[in-house]
């Protein structure tokens, strides 16, 4: 193992520790394993035989959903999302679900990742593993040929994962930019599944769009470790196949709200509040041209933002980067049935997090409740439960990200080392008393603007010069050049 990865994973533990994340399971979380038994499939719906694929990152192993299309008859089809059922392995106040309430979620640094669950579970008994029979909790959409919803139902079933995937070869393949990935041709009929569900998830897009939901490109910085240290500083991009998948669990979290409203059951929703920093909006859309209301109005914005991405491409994704930062975080509530926050973002007012639940602890939060609306028993939770969990979670997303953007800032601060003194384009990503951050536009590296900062605000464009660097603290300096 070289210095610089056993470096990386010393600031990772320390991070953790310094933000209150638990880098370790506890002795008591261990010993639970042992004693685990799978969930029970028995009572569940039989749903093995079709045929659902999981798409997801290349080296993700804590699979979550599964997907799959099937006829429904009258020029309607129904789009099945199945969710690893982790609460059946890790129930309610045991060691393991004490942990997962600790942190509320896994954390991804380049060196290591701090998963919310054993391994044990997430990526082997509650993972949706390709060639298993798992326990799941089935969210059943029905859509018309104009991908409008018509009728939905959760419940709990067994399912089968019968071809594992990756967003990069499916991406390219819809993309006709390239093969066919070897599933495709061992699973029959898998290949015109999956163009169903890429149809049917453009539908669900142009769905969204009416209803004023924002389209952003984006791009987050992934540093390359392996045993010589950091190896690459990559551009992790949406594409064709993450876009599928971003669509059909925007509208399985939707539905997943409405069931729990209907059975009168409070829960966790997810929201993005109106910007605060809409007037910087506003200037930053005139200075590309453009016009917006003077109060936050997200259909306006989404039309703002869809010309632009037509007239300038090239510089569409900073752009985007600063209507981002603007915009604000998203953040828990808890929120009676009859009660319905907004999500500024994705233009719902209905919204929950459910198709995540072996690495983030509100879906399983959800989980247990849509149990108890199937089963008609007393829910898990309170609604004061739920919003102190609420609010803890919010706290520790909050810590995570800082965790995860130390770390990476640690590991381009290790690539960066012998370039001090280059000059590189950027925008600003922050702005105000605590100092002003820049974002480099080719490689998304971010650092702080430690000279010359006077006068710029959240989007502008500027040039700077790489001026030192400190792995250890995670610090990235640049001067306007």
């Amino acid at each position: 193992m070289s210095s610089d990865r056993q470096r990386l994973e010393a600031i990772a533990e320390d991070a953790m520790r310094r933000y209150g994340l638990e880098p370790e399971f506890p002795d008591a979380a261990r010993a639970q394993i042992a004693h685990l038994r799978p969930p029970d499939g028995n009572g569940l719906r039989d749903l093995r035989d079709l045929p659902w694929s999981s798409i997801d990152n290349d080296d993700s192993r804590d699979l979550d959903q599964l997907e799959v299309c099937a006829d429904a008859g009258g020029g309607q089809t129904r789009v099945l999302i199945a969710i690893a059922d982790v609460d059946g392995s890790a129930p309610k106040d045991s060691p393991i679900d004490a942990h997962a309430r600790a942190n509320t979620t896994s954390v991804y640094t380049p060196a290591v990742v701090f998963p919310m669950l054993p391994l044990e579970l997430s990526t082997d008994r509650t993972s949706l593993n390709e060639g298993e029979d798992r326990a799941a909790i089935v969210i059943d959409m029905t859509l018309d040929g104009n991908g409008v919803l018509h009728g939905s139902d959760v419940y709990r079933a067994v399912v089968h994962n019968h071809a594992r995937l990756t967003y990069g070869a499916i991406a390219a393949w819809l993309d006709n930019a390239g093969p066919a990935p070897d599933a495709l041709v061992r699973v029959k009929g898998l290949d015109a599944q999956l163009r169903q569900q890429d149809r049917l998830a453009t539908l669900l897009q142009a769905r969204r769009d009416e209803e004023g939901a924002l389209d952003f490109e984006r791009s987050e910085l992934r540093p390359l470790v392996d045993d010589q240290g950091v190896k690459e500083l990559q551009a992790e991009t949406s594409n064709r196949a993450r876009e599928v998948i971003e669509n059909f669990m925007v509208a399985a979290n939707g539905v997943t709200a409405r069931f729990l409203s209907a059975h009168g059951i409070a829960s966790i929703r997810r929201v993005v509040k109106s910007p605060e920093r809409w007037p910087r909006i506003v200037d930053l859309a005139q200075q590309h041209g453009g016009s917006l209301p003077s109060e936050p109005d997200a259909h306006a914005l989404q039309q703002f933002l869809k010309q632009q991405r037509a007239a300038a491409p090239d510089t569409f994704g900073d752009l985007s980067l600063g209507v981002i930062k603007l915009l604000g975080r998203g953040e828990y509530v808890a929120e009676g049935p009859t009660q319905a926050s907004g999500h500024f973002a994705l233009a719902a007012g209905n919204y929950t997090h459910s198709t995540a639940p072996n690495r983030r602890f509100p879906d399983l939060v959800t989980q247990r409740l849509i149990k108890a609306a199937i089963a008609g028993s007393r829910p898990a939770y309170s609604l004061p439960e739920l919003s102190a969990l609420a609010e803890h979670c919010t706290r520790q997303e909050d810590a995570a990200n800082k965790v995860e953007r130390l770390t990476k800032k640690a590991a381009a601060a290790l690539w960066l080392a012998g370039r001090i003194g280059e000059r590189f384009d950027a925008i600003v990503t922050g702005a105000g008393p605590k100092g002003t951050w820049v974002r480099l536009t080719r490689t998304p590296v971010e650092g702080r603007l430690e000279q010359g900062a006077q006068g710029l605000d959240v989007g502008d464009a500027v040039r700077v010069r790489l001026t030192s660097t400190d792995p250890a603290r995670g610090f990235i300096d640049f001067a306007r050049a």
